[in-house]
Formats: C-alpha cells, structure tokens, sequence
C-alpha cells in the first residue's frame, strides 16, 4: 500500500518551515544584503551557463548554430562577470529591467482588455494592467528602493510559507499520531 507523502515527513515538512521563517526573517532584516546576495547566486548561475553553452557549441555531436551558442556563452559570461564584481550595481540593473518590462507588460493589459472578443471582466485585466503599470513606474524610478522592496517581499513570502509548512506538519504529526485503533461500531 503506498503512503501519502505527507505522512512519511512532516519532520522535514516542519524543518523546511523553519528555515523558511529563518530565511524570511533574514531578507527582511537585511534586504540590502540579500538583494545583493541573490544577483550573486544569479552571477554564479550566469557563469555556469555560458560555460556550459561554449562548451557545448564544441561537442561533436552538437547540430545547431556553433557561433550562437558561443555567443551566447560569452554574453552570459559578461554578465556573470558584472554580477558577481558588482552585485549591487546588477541588481539594481535587473530591477529597472524588470521595471520596464512591467510597464511594457502593463500598457499590453490595458490595451488588450479593450480590444478583446473574448467574453470576460476587462475590469479584471485592466486592474492587473495597472498594478503593472504602477509596480514597473516604481522600479524603474528607482531601482534600488525596487530591489529592497524584491528582496523584502521575497522575505515575507518565505516567512509565510514557513508559517504554512510549519502548520501542515503539525497537522500530519497529529492525524497520524493518533489512536491506533478503529472507532467502535454501533452494535
């Protein structure tokens, strides 16, 4: 008989709640810092991607477009290069990045609910245009102050779902630590 998964680790559920919380705690305490240690790890991750790419543009077997894929790999590793010698500067790059896209993404939600056949609550759509439309203004009007607000609201997320995963293993630990026996029967 299989089991539910739940019941085979609700301590690892409640670990994974904990660091959770203690992850959320820390990108809200310090979310300069954590701002600045997520464009590392994406540094990090860039580099490992544009050596992986030129690497790959070199295998023998590899049918594609040999010159893209390294160029692609020298661009990854430029950027890698910046985020991880300036990780500050890079994430407030990819703030304002981030800012502009919202707003492009922002103006296609607007326009797009008027211009619609679909049979749906453009209000829906054009509130979700605006909350774009706002959130990318901010960004990109300050890419800093945007990265903080990333990184704090990454930390309440996290907070949150380790607040959850706390409650669910509790609740697992409960159901199935409780009596062995069957309920008695009317006779």
């Amino acid at each position: 008989m299989a089991q539910d998964w739940l019941t085979l680790g609700w301590k690892m559920l409640l670990v994974r709640g904990a660091l959770g919380i203690v992850f959320g705690i820390i990108a809200i305490a310090w979310p300069i810092s954590t701002a600045i240690a997520l464009a590392l790890l994406w540094g990090f991750w860039a580099l490992v991607d544009g050596i992986g790419s030129i690497v790959q543009a070199f295998q023998p077997d590899y049918q594609g477009s040999r010159l893209w894929l390294i160029l692609l790999g020298v661009i990854a590793l430029i950027a890698a290069f910046f985020a991880i010698t300036s990780p500050g500067l890079t994430a407030k790059a990819l703030t304002w990045i981030l800012g502009i896209w919202l707003i492009i993404r922002g103006v296609f939600e607007i326009v797009g609910a008027f211009g619609s056949r679909q049979v749906m609550p453009r209000w829906l759509l054009v509130v979700s245009g605006l909350l774009s439309l706002l959130i990318g203004v901010l960004f990109a009007a300050n890419p800093g102050a945007g990265a903080v607000s990333i990184a704090v609201l990454l930390g309440v997320t996290a907070l949150v779902w380790g607040v959850v995963l706390i409650a669910v293993a509790l609740s697992v630990r409960r159901t199935h630590s409780g009596p062995a026996h069957p309920s008695p029967s009317p006779a």
